[in-house]
């Protein structure tokens, strides 16, 4: 029996390792939600850029039909 015991290889089972374990877990989801965010905040500025240039869309079809109203009373 005592030669079952030495084939496997002793391993450190301390609170210092458990630690170093779970900050190396927890530096590992950190860096995954940061990149979450990271494709958030992209997609957040290409929907900023889409409703900007709708409102500018908007806003010249408005001023289009002012001025082709004001043509068609000045002819």
């Amino acid at each position: 029996m005592t030669e079952q015991r030495r084939i496997y290889e002793p391993f450190d089972c301390a609170p210092g390792l458990r630690l170093a374990a779970h900050e190396r877990v927890s530096s590992i989801h950190h860096e995954h939600l940061n990149l979450r965010l990271d494709r958030l905040e992209e997609m957040m500025e290409r929907l900023e850029r889409r409703l900007w240039l709708s409102v500018y869309g908007v806003a010249g079809v408005i001023l289009a039909q002012a001025f082709q109203s004001v043509m068609a009373a000045a002819q």
